[in-house]
Parts: C-alpha cells; sequence; structure tokens
C-alpha cells in the first residue's frame, strides 16, 4: 500500500504544534501530526487512587525521573521516563530536563501564566548592547497575542507598562486583600510595579482542549500517538524535505510519513536534537547552541504576617496573589548586572514545616499558629543567551529505540547570580516595609532547566550565517522546513513563554499557508 502524501506534517501536539495545526486546518491543509506520546484517556488515567494502593506510597520508582523534581507517582504517566529517553551533562553543571511524552504535550502540566513579551526583550541589543535582537518588534507579532489571549481565556488586568504589555483580557476585578495590598503599598513607595496574575483560565487551558479538537473536527489532521521520530528526511532530487522517518513506541515497527512541508513542534530540546541526528538546518554552525531559559529562586521569601497568627488569617486580610513585572535596566543601567527579574507573590499558604526547628507536638503546634498565616514569592530571572551553552548529540548514549540522545553544556554566570541576589535583598526589603516577619530568605537558583522553560539552540534572525531560521520560523537552508517551538527564541526576558510560543506559531501558520496557496511550497 503506498504511504499517503499530506500536506503538511506536524512533529508535536503542544503549544506549537497544537496552534499551527488549528490553524492549517481550518484553512482546508491536510496535516499529519506525529507525538511520541499516548493519548490521553480519562477514564483510566484520571481514577482516584489511595496513597496506600500505589506500590511506592506516592514518591514513584526510584530513578525514573530523578530531574524531574515536579514527578510523583500519582501523575508519573505524564512524565517522559528517564530510563527511556537519557541525555547527559557534564556532572559539575547538572541540567534538569523536564519532559512530557503524551499527546497535548507540556500544555497539560503547564502554570498557565501569560505574559506577553516587549521591545525590551525583542530589541535587546538596542538596549543594552548584548548579543541580538530578533528579526520581529512586538508589533510584528502583537496581532498574534491578540488572537491567542482570547482563544485561551486570558484574566488578568491591564497596567500600562511597556515592559509589560497589556492585552485582550478577562477582567481580574477581584479586590486585594489587606496583606497584598500592603506588599503592594511598600513596592509603590520604591517605585516598583505589581500588578494582578495574567493567566489561562481553567486547569484544562491545554493543547489537547483548546486546539486539538477544532482541528481534528475539520477532517483535515490526523493524529497518529505512540510515533517516536526518529530523523526527518530529505529528498535527495531536490534537497528538500519530505516527511520523516518514525518507529511505533510499543511495537518497535519502522514506518514513515510523507508530505510537502514539515513542521517542527517536538519542544525546545527535542526539536534540536532531531534536527541534529536529521544532520539538516545547520550551514550556520549555529544550531544547538545559544541555550537558555529562565531562571528561578524558589521561595526566595518566605514570611509570615503576624496580624494573621494563632486562627486570625481572615478572608479580608489573607488570600490573592500578584506579579512584579521587571522593573531593573529599563530606563538606566542600575545594577550590576543587566536585563531583569520579575516576580510571583503570595498570601495566605501554611509555612512549610522546614521553616520551624521543632518536632513533634511542638512542631505541629507551631504550624497551627502560623496555619493561613504566610507570605511567599518566586523569582523569575532574564538569562543571558551564550555560544558556549549549547547542545550536542552524545554518540555513545541512545534512547530505548535507538535513537542517539542528547547531551547538555549550560551553566548560570555571574549575571544570573547577581540578579538573583537583587531580587531576594529586594523582597526583603518590601516586606520588612510591608510589616511582614521575614522566616527565611535565599537566593539559591534552582538548576538551569527545572522553569522547564528552556529556549534557543535553534534561533531565528536575517542573517543566515548567524542564525538557523528565519523571521518567519522556516529554516535559512532549506525553504519548507519550519520549527515553531521555543528553540526559536533569540532574547527570553524573565517572562512564561508559552503564549510567545502560541503567537509564534500562529504567525508562522498564517504565512505558511499563504506560501502554499501561492504555490511556493
Amino acid at each position: 500500500m503506498p504511504v499517503p502524501t499530506y500536506d503538511v506534517l506536524i512533529i508535536g501536539s503542544g503549544a506549537s504544534g497544537g496552534m499551527t495545526a488549528y490553524e492549517l486546518t481550518k484553512r482546508g491543509i491536510k496535516c499529519l501530526m506525529l507525538d511520541a506520546g499516548p493519548p490521553i484517556d480519562y477514564d483510566r488515567d484520571r481514577v482516584p487512587r489511595a496513597v496506600c494502593d500505589l506500590p511506592y506510597r506516592g514518591f514513584g520508582k526510584p530513578g525514573r525521573f530523578p530531574h524531574v523534581t515536579q514527578a510523583n507517582e500519582f501523575n508519573a504517566a505524564i512524565w517522559a521516563d528517564e530510563q527511556q529517553n537519557p541525555y547527559t551533562y557534564d556532572p559539575k553543571d547538572p541540567y534538569y530536563w523536564v519532559r512530557v511524552r503524551r499527546v497535548g504535550g507540556k500544555t497539560l502540566v503547564w502554570g498557565r501564566a501569560s505574559w506577553r513579551l516587549s521591545d525590551y526583550e525583542f530589541k535587546a541589543k538596542d538596549h543594552d548592547g548584548y548579543g541580538e535582537n530578533w528579526p520581529i518588534s512586538y508589533a510584528d507579532l502583537a496581532p498574534y497575542y491578540d488572537k491567542c489571549e482570547p482563544l485561551f481565556r486570558v484574566s488578568g488586568r491591564k497596567a500600562g507598562l511597556p515592559q509589560l504589555p497589556d492585552g485582550i483580557f478577562i477582567e481580574d476585578s477581584a479586590p486585594d486583600t489587606q496583606s497584598i495590598a500592603r506588599f503592594k503599598t511598600a513596592a509603590k513607595k520604591r517605585g516598583i510595579p505589581t500588578t494582578q496574575p495574567r493567566r489561562a483560565t481553567g486547569q484544562l487551558a491545554s493543547s489537547l482542549n483548546l486546539l486539538l479538537p477544532d482541528a481534528l473536527a475539520t477532517g483535515n489532521l490526523t493524529l497518529v500517538p505512540n510515533a517516536v521520530v526518529r530523523r526527518i528526511t530529505v529528498d535527495k532530487k531536490t534537497g528538500l524535505m519530505n516527511g520523516a522517518d518514525f518507529v511505533d513506541r510499543h511495537t518497535r515497527r519502522e514506518m514513515q510519513a510523507t508530505a510537502r512541508v514539515v513542521v517542527v513542534g517536538a519542544s525546545c530540546l527535542e526539536s534540536t536534537r532531531l534536527l541534529l541526528n536529521s544532520g539538516i538546518a545547520n550551514s550556520s554552525g549555529v544550531l544547538g547552541h545559544y541555550l537558555f531559559d529562565q531562571f528561578y529562586v524558589k521561595n526566595a521569601i518566605q514570611a509570615v504576617v503576624p496580624e494573621a497568627r494563632d486562627g486570625k488569617a481572615t478572608r479580608d486580610l489573607m488570600g490573592g496573589a500578584g506579579y512584579i513585572p521587571r522593573f531593573r535596566n529599563l530606563d538606566k543601567k542600575d545594577k550590576d548586572f543587566i536585563r531583569g527579574y520579575s516576580v510571583d507573590f503570595s498570601s495566605g499558604g501554611t509555612p512549610d514545616p522546614k521553616y520551624f526547628p521543632l518536632y513533634g507536638e511542638p512542631l505541629q503546634k507551631a504550624l497551627n499558629a502560623h496555619r493561613g498565616a504566610g507570605f511567599d514569592a518566586t523569582v523569575m530571572g532574564s538569562v543571558l543567551p551564550r555560544w558556549e551553552n549549547c547542545v550536542n548529540i552524545d554518540k555513545e548514549v541512545t534512547d530505548a529505540w535507538g535513537i542517539p540522545a542528547l547531551h547538555i553544556q549550560a551553566r548560570y554566570t555571574d549575571n544570573e547570580f547577581n540578579m538573583a541576589r537583587d531580587a531576594t535583598d529586594t523582597l526583603a526589603e518590601l516586606c520588612g516595609d510591608a510589616g511582614f516577619d521575614i522566616l527565611e530568605k535565599h537566593d539559591r537558583m534552582v538548576p538551569p532547566g527545572e522553569s522547564i522553560h528552556e529556549l534557543g539552540t535553534c534561533r531565528m534572525g536575517d542573517d543566515p550565517k548567524t542564525s538557523v531560521l528565519n523571521k518567519w520560523n522556516q529554516s535559512h537552508d532549506i525553504k519548507n522546513l519550519f520549527v515553531v517551538d521555543g528553540s526559536s527564541f533569540v532574547v527570553g526576558g524573565s517572562q512564561n513563554p508559552t503564549l510567545t510560543i502560541l503567537a509564534l506559531s500562529m504567525r508562522a501558520a498564517d504565512y505558511m499557508a499563504e506560501q502554499m496557496r501561492a504555490g511556493n511550497l
């Protein structure tokens, strides 16, 4: 039986692959989507289980997810098994590569924070002289942000800040509790802006629920789960992409897919791994380089609102959350680092037992006294893209299907460490001004990768000698190859990247459809 030829082959079903399918199929373009993981079966996968019924009592099988701090036995089916999907790094520079292998990708577990980038990111080099600019500006992407936010029902509050462009929100008009208002007042006195969180509403705000159903309903999308792509294939006569070789995850049967156009949206590092293993799109030598993410300092501040102790954490006093957007290095260079950081803060939790040097009954009494009285903040900082932070193929290690694994080399530098220190010191000052008691402050960043916001390694740019993709997420080398996920980022800022990935892939699909209509692809 001949292999059917599709208009477009899409590799990956998360934010970028899902959005590409959503846009192309409604234009009548026939798409084949390959995803390495199985589909979600809600009847099977969401059955309640008591901890005592689980073999490892909720902690999970040792060694299965050594770098996935988010994993436990309850959600183990979501994450990529590291024994089947190994990768390597220098032990001195650990990298926590967190992957999801299910239809819907990482949108199944994302925190749903939905922030736009600004020209402080798109034109960062113009602002501070470091690195490269994106080949697009905020104005180029704004119309696509405008379409993505209503689709994902992003809630928020307009703040009028150039470093955090406003969008089309479900208005968040909830009043602040007293503790949140006190913290915001303290920040305002120091010239530090605050706003409400901006978040896609609903825990099911994912590609699986919001993008793929509409694409499938058109009849123009064929979705193949459990398809582990080995390589992208090249037509030797034309030099263009003509499909992909893949293996069934369960049966190990080798298969092929053919298409006029290939779109890679397997998530940042998986996409770059696939391109490297395929030996394509790297005339520049840039593929695999300039890896970065956002650094995280989790619970940089743990404080207590003293009036809320001993059962006095009323709803008027405690609860709620907020966000500090970047405020450093906007109008002038004012610190011993370039670029900046943002902060998520919240009120109303109970501090972790580790903050109390007690045991047994005294510890329980302390926890009861502080129940609901906590205030905490997590820092997200901009990481500079550097050539030396990179990935390449480890020819000595393969995954469970015989595909060469990735070696990752990444470390933070003084710019990030200085930024984390400034953030923690600033938060401590704000908490003091607000009248909170600080239990602990620290500036210890989690290892690179743990934020699950890996970016770069397949960057876009105007110059084919210094970038892999053009401004449409199209390969400089091969016109019918597009890479639409976070690997295309040039600069990331401190904002969560998912909304920008959605907007970029929508924009790329727009261009792709027009080029196909014109006969250029």
